[in-house]
C-alpha cells in the first residue's frame, strides 16, 4: 500500500544549495533559481529547474553561438525552435527532418540507447503533422583495438536496426567511423526526414487558455528518469552501470503512436502538439505552456498527475515529471474533441487521458494526491533559463605537413588497399545490412552502399529527396573553423552529386566540456565555419542539437559537429550514383586539385601521423565549392555522366576505387597529370570542392567545352578499363592491384572484426 503522505512530505520538502548541486544546478543557477521564485523551491520544483536549466535541454552554453547560423531562404517554412525543421518541397508538400543524439545513453546501454535515439527522433517528425520516410544515422565508435569497442558496436547497430526496422521506417544513410578519441563516449546521432501537406503542419507552440491537456501512449515509468541531466554531464569510469537514467523503447507501440497521431491531426481536434522527449513530460508541457497564447506571450498549465497512465506503484511527482518512458506524447485538444481523441487512441489500444488544463495564469501547478506540489512560474524555465557567454580561447593553428620528409611507397597499389581497409573506409555492409533500407518501398538509391546521397522517391511522384549525413573529425580537430565549414560544404557536394538541389541542413554539434576554454574555442570556431559556409551556399540550418560534455575523466571526444542536408530532385529520371561507369569510360576530376595532404587519411593511415604532426585540414573555398557542385548538378540533369562521386578521404584514388567496386569495372590512372605535385598528394590528397566522374568518352570533347564555358577547373585522371583488363587499378608504373583484391580487403575488415573470437 502506498504512503501518500510520505509522498507527499518528501515532493514539499524545500530544498538547499547542497540539494541543487546534486542536481546538477550551480551556485550561480541557485540564486537565480530562488530570486525568481522569491523561495526555495521543494524537491518537484528543484527537480523541474534542473531538467530545464540544463545543457541538454537549454542550450546555455551554446545558445548565444548557435543565433550565428542563417535559419531562412525561399524554401523554410520552419526554422530552429519547433520538434523539427520543415521545407517547402513544392506542390504544396513539406518536407520534415531533424537530427539529435543519443551518445551517453548508447554508451552506457548500446541496445536501448540507439534504439530510443531512433524512437524520439520519429516522434520529433511525426509530431509536426509528417509521416516518417527515412532515418539516417552517424555513429563514431573508440579504437577497434578497444575491449568495449566490438560490443558497442554490435549494441548500438542492433538497436537502430532493431528498432527502425519494426517500426517500419527505412534506414537509407549514414556514416560510421572508429577512432581512439571515442573509446570513453561513443557517439550515435540519428536523423529523420518525413513528409507533410503544407496546410496539415502541427507545431508546439498555439495553446491557449481552457483548453484539455491530453496525455496519450505508452504508460509513464521510472525508466529514463534525469536522462537530460546525464546527458548535460560528463563521464566517469564505471558511469556505464547507471542504466536506471537509459529509456526502454517499444518499436511496435510507436508504430501504433505514429498511426494514431496522424488520424487524430486529419480531424482538427489538436489545437498544440509536443512529444515527451528529454525531460519527459517537464519539457513537453513546459515548452507548449511557454510558446503558448494568441501571440505566444505564454500560457499557464495546471496537472493532476494521479491521471497520469503509470506502469509502476508508488510514483511520485518527481519520478512522473522527469521520466523519460518513450512513446508518449502531449497535447491541448479542443474541448469538443476528447471523445474524438479517445475514440481514435482505444482503437490503437494506447493510453490516453486528460491530465490537466491550460490556463491564463502563466504558471505550472502540479497537483498530487489533492495537495499541491508545484507552483512555479513558466517563463523563468524556458525564457530566462541561462545564457553563458563562456569564455574561449582561439585553437592553434598547426604547421603545414611537409610530405617531402617522408619516403615514396614502392607500391600505390598497396597504398590503396591499406586505405580503402582501415576501420573508416572499409566498407560498412556488415552495419547496413542489418537495416532494412527499402521498407515502404520508396527507397530509389541509399548511401550506405552507393556512396554520395540516400534517394527516396516522394510517394506517388516523380520527385525524390536526397539525404546526406557528413563530418570529417579530423579536419574539425585539426582547424574547426575549417572543418566545419567542410562539414558543411561537402553535405552541399554530396546532393549534388544525385543531381538534387540542396536545400537546408540540420546538425548535431557533439564537443567535449564547454567550461573548459579550449573546447569551447572549437564549438565558437566550427559553429562560425558552417555559419558561413550555410550563408554562400544558401544552405540554412533549420533543426539541430547540442550535445556538449563528452568526455571521460576529463577526455574529449574529438569535435565532431554532424551535419545532416537534404535536397530535391525534380525529376527521378535526371539522377545519377557511384554506380554506373561502364568499361571505356573516361575519368574526369572536377575541382582544383593542389596536392592538400594535411589532416589526411594519408596522412593517419600511411605515415602514421595523427595529431599536431598530421597538419592543417584542406582550406575551403565555398564560392568554387558552389560553383563545382552546381556544375556537377547540371551535368546529371543532361544525362552526361555514367557515375559520380564525391572526392573526400582518400582522395581521387579512393574516390574511384569506390566507384570502380560499385560498377564492376577496373580503371587506370595517370599519376603524373598534374605538374609540379607529387605523385602522393595527386593521388591521396583531400583539397576540397572536388568530384569524379565517369562519362562516355564520346562526350569527352563535349564535357570540356562545357566546363571552360564556365568557367571550371578539370583534369582527365584516367579511363575505365577495357574488358581484357576488367578486374584491374593500375597506377601506371607506380603500381596496382586487382578489383576482386581490393573488393576482398574493403569488405572484409568490419566482418572479420566483429567475428573475430579474442
Amino acid at each position: 500500500m502506498t504512503d501518500t503522505s510520505a509522498i507527499i512530505a518528501a515532493m514539499q520538502a524545500e530544498q538547499t544549495e547542497t540539494d541543487a548541486a546534486g542536481h546538477g544546478i550551480n551556485a550561480e543557477e541557485w540564486h537565480r533559481l530562488i530570486t525568481r521564485l522569491n523561495r526555495k523551491p521543494n524537491l518537484v520544483e528543484l527537480g523541474i529547474y534542473s531538467v530545464m536549466w540544463s545543457e541538454h535541454c537549454s542550450y546555455k552554453s551554446s545558445r548565444r553561438h548557435l543565433s550565428k547560423f542563417p535559419t531562412k531562404n525561399k524554401h523554410v517554412i520552419q526554422g530552429p525552435g519547433e520538434n523539427a525543421g520543415v521545407i517547402d518541397i513544392g506542390d504544396g508538400q513539406a518536407a520534415v527532418f531533424k537530427m539529435e543524439s543519443h551518445n551517453h545513453p548508447s554508451y552506457i546501454e548500446p541496445y536501448q540507447g540507439a534504439a530510443t535515439g531512433v524512437g524520439g527522433i520519429l516522434r520529433d517528425v511525426f509530431t509536426m503533422g509528417a509521416r516518417p520516410i527515412a532515418l539516417v544515422n552517424a555513429l563514431r565508435f573508440g579504437d577497434p583495438s578497444h575491449p568495449k569497442t566490438r560490443s558497442l558496436v554490435a549494441g548500438v547497430v542492433a538497436g537502430i536496426g532493431g528498432y527502425g526496422n519494426c517500426v517500419g521506417v527505412p534506414t537509407v544513410a549514414g556514416e560510421t567511423e572508429f577512432h581512439s578519441g571515442y573509446n570513453g563516449n561513443i557517439l550515435v546521432n540519428a536523423m529523420a526526414v518525413g513528409l507533410a501537406d503544407q496546410d496539415k503542419i502541427f507545431y508546439a507552440r498555439g495553446a491557449t487558455p481552457g483548453n484539455p491537456i491530453f496525455y496519450v501512449g505508452s504508460k509513464t515509468g521510472r525508466d529514463g528518469i534525469h536522462g537530460a541531466t546525464m546527458a548535460s554531464a560528463e563521464f566517469s569510469e564505471g558511469d556505464e552501470d547507471n542504466r536506471p537514467t537509459v529509456q526502454v523503447g517499444d518499436p511496435f507501440t510507436e508504430k501504433l503512436l505514429i498511426e494514431a497521431c496522424l488520424e487524430l491531426m486529419a480531424t482538427d481536434a489538436i489545437q498544440a502538439i509536443q512529444d515527451m522527449g528529454a525531460a519527459g513530460l517537464t519539457s513537453s508541457s513546459v515548452e507548449m505552456a511557454d510558446s503558448g497564447g494568441e501571440n505566444g506571450e505564454g500560457i499557464g498549465v495546471e496537472m493532476d498527475l494521479d491521471k497520469v497512465p503509470q506502469r509502476e506503484t508508488g510514483m511520485s511527482a518527481y519520478e512522473i515529471m522527469l521520466s523519460e518512458s518513450q512513446e508518449r506524447m502531449l497535447m491541448v485538444l479542443y474541448p469538443d474533441k476528447i471523445d474524438v481523441a479517445k475514440k481514435v487512441f482505444e482503437k490503437y489500444d494506447l493510453d490516453a487521458e486528460v491530465i490537466g488544463m491550460t490556463t491564463d495564469s502563466g504558471r505550472m501547478v502540479l497537483k498530487q494526491f489533492g495537495e499541491t506540489v508545484c507552483d512555479i512560474p513558466v517563463a523563468p524555465l524556458a525564457e530566462d533559463a541561462p545564457n553563458y557567454d563562456r569564455p574561449w580561447v582561439e585553437p592553434k593553428k598547426r604547421a603545414p605537413l611537409d610530405i617531402s620528409k617522408y619516403p615514396e611507397p614502392q607500391d600505390y597499389g598497396e597504398v590503396l588497399l591499406k586505405l580503402m581497409s582501415c576501420p573508416d573506409m572499409a566498407s560498412k555492409r556488415w552495419i547496413w545490412e542489418q537495416y532494412d533500407r527499402h521498407v515502404m518501398g520508396d527507397t530509389v538509391d541509399s548511401s550506405q552502399s552507393q556512396g554520395n546521397a540516400a534517394i527516396v522517391r516522394i510517394h506517388g511522384t516523380n520527385k525524390a529527396l536526397a539525404i546526406t549525413s557528413d563530418c570529417t573529425p579530423r579536419y574539425v580537430a585539426a582547424d574547426p573553423y575549417e572543418g566545419g565549414k567542410q562539414a558543411v560544404a561537402e553535405a552541399y557536394r554530396n546532393l549534388s552529386a544525385v543531381g538534387a538541389k540542396p536545400i537546408a541542413i540540420t546538425d548535431n554539434l557533439n564537443f567535449g566540456n564547454p567550461e573548459k576554454p579550449e573546447t569551447m574555442g572549437y564549438i565558437v570556431k566550427a559553429i562560425e565555419g558552417m555559419a558561413e559556409a550555410c550563408r554562400t551556399l544558401d544552405f540554412p540550418v533549420v533543426s539541430g542539437n547540442v550535445s556538449l560534455y563528452n568526455e571521460t575523466d576529463g577526455i574529449a571526444i574529438p569535435p565532431t559537429p554532424v551535419v545532416g542536408g537534404v535536397g530535391l530532385i525534380e525529376d527521378l529520371t535526371k539522377v545519377a550514383t557511384l554506380k554506373g561507369a561502364q568499361e571505356g569510360d573516361v575519368l574526369i576530376l572536377i575541382g582544383e586539385t593542389k596536392g592538400h595532404l594535411g589532416a589526411s587519411l594519408y596522412a593517419r593511415e600511411i605515415l602514421g601521423l595523427d595529431g599536431e604532426d598530421a597538419g592543417p585540414p584542406p582550406p575551403v573555398d565555398l564560392e568554387t565549392e558552389q560553383r563545382n557542385a552546381d556544375f556537377v548538378r547540371e551535368l546529371v540533369e543532361q544525362g552526361l555522366v555514367n557515375a559520380v562521386h564525391d572526392v573526400s578521404d582518400g582522395g581521387i584514388a579512393c574516390a574511384t576505387a569506390e566507384m570502380a567496386l560499385a560498377s564492376g569495372v577496373g580503371v587506370i590512372f595517370d599519376p603524373t597529370v598534374k605538374s609540379g605535385i607529387d605523385n602522393r598528394a595527386w593521388l591521396f590528397a583531400e583539397d576540397a570542392g572536388r568530384t569524379m566522374l565517369a562519362i562516355d568518352k564520346d562526350k569527352t570533347a563535349d564535357f570540356v567545352s562545357k566546363s571552360a564555358a564556365a568557367n571550371i577547373e578539370m583534369d582527365i585522371v584516367g579511363q575505365c578499363n577495357e574488358p581484357d583488363a576488367r578486374d584491374l587499378i593500375i597506377f601506371g608504373t607506380y603500381g596496382g592491384t586487382s578489383l576482386s583484391r581490393l573488393r576482398e580487403a574493403h569488405e572484409g575488415w568490419l566482418p572479420g572484426y566483429m567475428n573475430k573470437v579474442d
